[in-house]
């Protein structure tokens, strides 16, 4: 009789194991086969050699970019710099390879050796650093698009037709496409790797970091140099779309990112790191292509292409959330619990816990603040914190004096910069209470984008509309702000993916909305709101001063303050002190989406009319001023006030850049190295 060992399972018991552990990929695959099918059958004959060229081609560019995310998500970080290397290798061999006949090694390299030195200035600073992986490549992403454009601010340029020929046309004339041998090479250098020490470490550390750093791997090498890899990756992607075009545009990677996440996620690689693989990102690269691909066959207008992405990603995720474990199915068995014992009066109402956690009784309020130590004692923190951002901006208000004069002393300087700071003084109130919970909102782009557009359409230049248009708008970005908040609380989705997602969706929607050209001006009141000067003062800044004082007590002198901060230093031990975090997450989502609707009315105000991506320029801001202004990336510390200084002080060097004729490029790559400067500088706690 031969013995079984307990710890083996069973031949099917194998199976099932191998088939859960790859789950992601074959539902992949099977999607991918499905679309195939679909589209096939659609056509009007069976599918030809042309097809298979064309969808190989189509894929290529998502799925080599594709696959450097997936190493970086594998290790449980994310690289949002992924679409901006794109650009800017495609602008490089667009304007510095100089033979028409070849280029193929040569432009291969400076695409692969530009894209490793983004990584591997990713990976410094996360790896070795130790700073967020998020903040680390959002202001990577910033500093390279400045490069790009110092590089080529408009399309143009050529790309040399050697470097097509090689990378786009037959391997096999008739037979085998390029594109299928590149993905090819990729996937057998992959089944490689992740069978090397190398790769398993990967794993490792996504799994558990602290675990993998205690069987010693090398957790900080690994990591460097996985987001090494991801740049090279990145770098490919960039020859080939130049490949592809023949051309140079300096925004060509840009609406990558949400496709590359989406890519990422449909092939089953798992946000958080230690399961999926670059397999499954391939085969999801194609399966968006093949969707957009269909969209337009069946005369679906290209405007919904980023709504479907952003869909795609919402669920895909989601998919991960119908397991027992799940964030979602929890939640419903939670809800399900507390609703029966209250039926039967066994629990008490959220609110009483939560009033008889957040209020102190009257005596031992009395006693507390008798004994409370001196304001500077109570508050060293926040000063230590927030104070360089005030200095700075005097600093910068010095030299401004020194560069350009009139400044120091000049009262229309002062009104200028609340006018000009208007704008981030809203949006921090909203991203710096989402950060203070220890999340992030990427979709303010195109809620002020959307929103702006939406009352210029409605009010058309005249004032009347203004009495519905404006709760309206705004009760649209509160909405905007609803979804985004119970995607994260309640269907457990990571901020970056729901409100990355968010983001597309709403530029599809702005773009259905506006047919590409948004119609309609200003209404002359809110013309007069942001640029009139009664007795010498813009009727904004007094909206800004009460805006301040109401945020600062919001934070601070509220119980909704409260419970943000309390969510910030730790969700769960929240919930343990009765504060209900999901309704506080979806609060905070909501201010966050009428702060940005706000900023987009006021925008229109300030131009006169609306444009398609007018929030664009204030993503990395919005970030920058609250973490500038001492507020911890992670959440759980910083002031409204400190922000506030924040905003002073990245205004007023705009101002003073503005005043030395310096272009937007530069703007770009400072507010990047001025995040970045700030997070090092504020590490000590966030290591």
């Amino acid at each position: 009789m031969t013995a079984v060992n307990e710890d083996t399972p069973a031949p099917s018991g194998r199976l099932r194991f191998r088939a859960g552990r790859y789950r992601g990929l074959i539902v992949a695959a099977v999607v991918l086969i499905a679309l195939l099918v679909f589209n096939d059958v659609m056509s009007a004959g069976p599918m030809s050699y042309f097809e298979v060229s064309f969808i190989s081609s189509g894929g290529a560019t998502l799925a080599f970019a594709a696959a450097g995310q997936t190493l970086v998500i594998l290790t449980g970080g994310f690289d949002l710099s992924a679409g901006a290397v794109v650009s800017l290798v495609n602008v490089v061999l667009a304007t510095q390879l100089g033979d028409p006949s070849g280029g193929l090694v040569t432009g291969t390299l400076i695409g692969i050796g530009i894209g490793c030195l983004a990584g591997a200035f990713n990976g410094f600073f996360v790896a070795v650093m130790r700073l967020q992986p998020i903040v680390v490549t959002l202001s990577t992403m910033f500093i390279v698009q400045g490069i790009t454009l110092f590089v080529m601010d408009k399309p143009g340029g050529m790309v040399p037709f050697g470097l097509s020929a090689a990378l786009t046309q037959d391997a096999i004339p008739g037979l085998l496409p390029m594109p299928l041998v590149l993905i090819g090479v990729l996937i057998l250098a992959w089944l490689w790797l992740k069978k090397t020490r190398f790769g398993i470490a990967i794993y490792a550390i996504g799994s558990d970091m602290d675990a993998a750093r205690a069987q010693g791997v090398r957790v900080v090498w690994v990591r460097f140099w996985v987001y090494v890899l991801a740049g090279g990756c990145y770098g490919f992607a960039g020859v080939y779309i130049s490949a592809q075009t023949g051309a140079g545009d300096p925004l060509v990677g840009n609406p990558m990112l949400l496709q590359i996440f989406a890519a990422v996620v449909v092939g089953g690689t798992v946000l958080g790191g230690g399961r999926g693989g670059v397999v499954g990102s391939i085969i999801g690269a194609y399966v968006l292509m093949i969707v957009v691909n269909i969209l337009l066959v069946l005369n679906v207008s290209a405007y919904y292409s980023t709504v479907a992405e952003g869909l795609i990603l919402i669920l895909a995720v989601l998919a991960g959330a119908l397991g027992r474990n799940a964030r979602l199915a929890t939640w419903l068995r939670q809800w399900a619990r507390r609703l029966a014992a209250r039926r039967h009066g066994h629990l008490p109402r959220q609110g009483a816990r939560q009033a008889e956690f957040l209020r102190l009784p009257e005596r031992e309020a009395a006693v507390v603040a008798a004994t409370l130590p001196p304001f500077r004692v109570r508050h060293a923190e926040a000063i230590r914190y927030a104070l360089p951002a005030y200095l700075c901006f005097v600093g910068v208000v010095l030299a401004t004096q020194f560069v350009i004069g009139h400044a120091l002393f000049s009262w229309t300087y002062y009104n200028s910069l609340l006018v000009l700071s208007s704008f981030l003084l809203i949006l921090a109130l909203g991203q710096g209470t989402v950060i203070l919970t220890g999340g992030l909102d990427l979709s303010v782009p195109w809620i002020i984008g959307l929103c702006g557009i939406l009352l210029t359409g409605l009010v058309n230049g005249q004032d009347g509309p203004l009495i519905y248009a404006l709760p309206l708008v705004l009760g649209v970005g509160a909405l905007i702000g609803a979804l985004n908040g119970i995607g994260v609380a309640v269907l457990g989705l990571s901020p970056i993916v729901m409100t990355l997602a968010m983001n597309g969706i709403l530029q599809g929607a702005a773009l259905l909305y506006s047919q590409g050209t948004p119609a309609g001006y200003s209404a002359p009141l809110m013309r007069w709101f942001m640029t009139a000067r009664p007795f010498g003062v813009t009727p904004v800044v007094w909206l800004v001063i009460g805006f301040v004082i109401l945020s600062v007590v919001l934070l601070t002198r509220t119980p909704f303050g409260r419970r943000v901060y309390g969510i910030g230093n730790g969700q769960r031990v929240a919930a343990l002190s009765g504060i209900n975090v999901d309704r506080t997450l979806i609060a905070v989502y909501m201010l966050s989406g009428f702060c940005a609707a706000l900023v987009g009315c006021l925008l229109t105000g300030f131009s006169g009319q609306a444009s398609l991506g007018m929030g664009d320029e204030y993503l990395l801001p919005s970030i920058a001023v609250v973490v500038v202004g001492g507020t911890l990336i992670t959440g759980g510390r910083g002031t409204y006030l400190g922000m506030v200084g924040g905003v002073l002080l990245l205004t007023a060097l705009q101002t003073l850049l503005a005043g030395t004729t310096l272009p937007y490029a530069t703007r770009a790559i400072l507010f990047g190295l001025v995040v970045l400067g700030a997070v090092i500088a504020l590490r000590e706690r966030n290591t």
